[in-house]
């Protein structure tokens, strides 16, 4: 088709281009050029250069094999020239394919994995870096810019730390920490950008900064960009986890406090290496690097807007409760599938899901304990709008995960017991002392009057149990009149079984707990008087009345009115608009 002009050089047949005026090539050119190239790497060379990689996995696992066969060889005894005989034909075969996988994988180094192409790729890294920063710094331009740049940015980077090395380092690159200073100020700003509408980008943007931030050097790098974008990223992973993807951003707040909480400092799951000591394949977790800077950021925001801190703080215990549930949940059906005689498979799918759920409360916790150590006060300091509230919560929460886990024989213990593929990180360990380092935090490592506090809105809590705090530290139940008496060489959990990953000062803390809460649960049992059925919250008849609202005149605990008014300004009985809420004083009888 044509399309034709007043003269005949003004038309254009499709697919043939227009006379070239005589001038030199145009900007526009070089810019489809450009394009271009960062699509191709973006299509095509980046799922190339992954694969190759694959040639380093291979002669990894055959020199492996041939290790261990040359090992059975040397322990087999010379009677048994049959077996000698089949393992020289297996070390035969090994030893040619790691001779042939070495040879390729040689190729591969000097041609792919050089020099020369890491600079290349290095080069496409610091065009992709310039042209986001030019929109950016544009405005509107932003709006128009390729969405493949934001993804080759983020897999050029990638593919420089993690398949070049140890042939060729990235640090040994020109311009090396400031590269990475540029990007680390892209993803910060970028990774809750509104003006970036793809989901699939924004999900790869956050988890290119939760990978960033488990890193010493790139971590350092978040840590130089500007104050005033350190703290704007900052108050973006501190909104509400409601309506948002909030697992990743999580994570990210995990692995800045990673290292500073209680027994927090392993690099592999501390009950693992007990149960199976010599497996070499157990997974391993990046070695714990946090950011004071970061941390201390936090800190400042939570305290300073006292709307952040509630709405963040109740959106994360939204999110616990429900993440515990759903594992809760999982474990029953798991069990149930368990005990049946026919021993239905269990999807692993269903599997992965339960150990996710597992993972997601644990990281909760850790996030809950990092706020309790940074900004205490947003618990403890009841001037503040919501704090007695959000205590209460807390409490209440970490009661019910350690009746559901610290109980004797039950659905959790045998979970873990079947010791089922796939639920490896489900265990005692990673839970409780999530548990134990907030409860540490509020009832020793604060002033008198916070762990005052702390200690009678836990102790007041309906699901609190002694025993659960004594099982920490190995304590079991009395025995009742009547019952079986557990077996003999039953283990039971115990933090002073740890002390490779908890240190005397922390083991210290948990015994002073429980020496505090042995004596306040003593005299808070002596001094309670019995409560009439009348002057029980008619809400949840677990606490006294002591909240009367205005202006109806009914009557709850705090904590049932507290929650209520989070979602809802109706009265519960009448529904008139509660306007306020005044403390209940009884009248004394005559």
């Amino acid at each position: 088709m044509a399309v034709e002009g007043s003269h005949g050089n003004e038309g254009l047949l499709l697919g043939k281009p227009a006379e070239e005026p005589e001038q030199p090539i145009t900007e526009n050119s070089l810019l489809e050029i450009l394009d271009g190239i960062v699509m191709m790497y973006n299509l095509s060379v980046h799922q190339q250069l992954g694969k190759m990689v694959g040639v380093s996995d291979d002669v990894n696992e055959y020199a492996l094999a041939l290790k261990d066969t040359e090992e059975k060889m040397s322990r087999c005894p010379k009677r048994r020239r049959d077996i000698y005989d089949e393992l020289v034909k297996s070390q035969k075969v090994f030893s040619e394919k790691l001779n042939h996988l070495s040879r390729r994988l040689a190729w591969i180094n000097v041609t792919i994995y050089s020099k020369e192409k890491m600079q290349d790729i290095y080069w496409l890294l610091q065009v992709c870096i310039r042209t986001i920063e030019h929109g950016d710094r544009i405005g509107s331009l932003f709006a128009f810019m390729p969405e493949f740049y934001l993804s080759v940015v983020m897999n050029s980077y990638s593919a420089l730390k993690n398949y070049f090395s140890p042939v060729n380092s990235m640090e040994d690159l020109p311009g090396y920490e400031v590269t990475l200073t540029r990007l680390a100020a892209i993803l910060a700003k970028h990774f809750a950008d509104s003006r970036i509408v793809g989901t699939d980008i924004r999900d790869s943007l956050m988890q290119a900064l939760a990978s960033y931030v488990c890193y010493p050097h790139s971590l350092r790098a978040v840590e130089r960009i500007p104050e005033e974008q350190r703290i704007s990223m900052m108050k973006n992973l501190l909104a509400p986890y409601e309506q948002r993807p909030w697992a990743q951003t999580n994570w990210i707040l995990v692995r800045l406090w990673r290292g500073c909480g209680f027994g927090y400092r392993y690099t592999r799951l501390p009950h693992l290496l007990k149960t199976k000591p010599e497996d070499a394949n157990l997974p391993s977790l990046q070695k714990p690097c946090p950011s004071t800077l970061l941390q201390r950021h936090m800190a400042d925001l939570l305290r300073s807007d006292r709307e952040m801190a509630p709405s963040f703080l109740n959106s994360v215990l939204n999110q616990l409760n429900w993440a515990f549930s759903e594992f809760i949940g999982m474990i029953q059906e798991i069990q149930q599938a368990a005990e049946r005689l026919e021993r239905n498979f269990v999807d692993s799918r269903q599997l992965k899901v339960c150990a996710t759920c597992f993972d997601l409360s644990v990281s909760l916790l850790r996030v809950l304990e990092m706020t309790v150590t940074l900004a205490p006060e947003i618990f403890l300091d009841w001037s503040r709008p919501s704090s007695e509230l959000l205590l209460r919560r807390l409490a209440q929460l970490l009661n019910q995960v350690l009746n559901r886990v610290t109980a004797e024989r039950n659905l959790f213990d045998r979970v873990v017991n079947l010791r089922l593929p796939g639920l490896e990180s489900v265990d005692h360990y990673p839970i409780l002392v999530a548990v134990t380092g907030i409860l540490v935090r509020l009832l020793v490592d604060t002033d008198f009057q916070g762990a005052e506090r702390a200690t009678a809105v836990l102790l007041a809590d309906p699901c609190f149990q002694l025993r659960s705090i004594q099982y920490l530290l190995g304590h079991t139940e009395p025995l009742v009149l009547g019952a079986a008496s557990p077996a003999a060489d039953k283990k039971h959990f115990s933090l002073q079984s740890y002390t490779d990953y908890i240190s005397q000062e922390e083991l210290a803390k948990v015994e002073q707990m429980l020496g505090h809460l042995s004596e306040e649960s003593k005299q808070a049992a002596a001094s309670t008087l019995p409560t009439s059925e009348e002057d029980l919250c008619p809400i949840c008849y677990a606490h006294p009345i002591s909240a009367v609202f205005k202006p109806c005149s009914h009557k709850s605990c705090k904590a049932c009115i507290n929650q209520h008014l989070m979602n809802n300004k109706d009265c519960f009985f009448c529904k008139a608009t509660i306007t306020g809420v005044d403390d209940y004083i009884k009248p004394a009888t005559s």
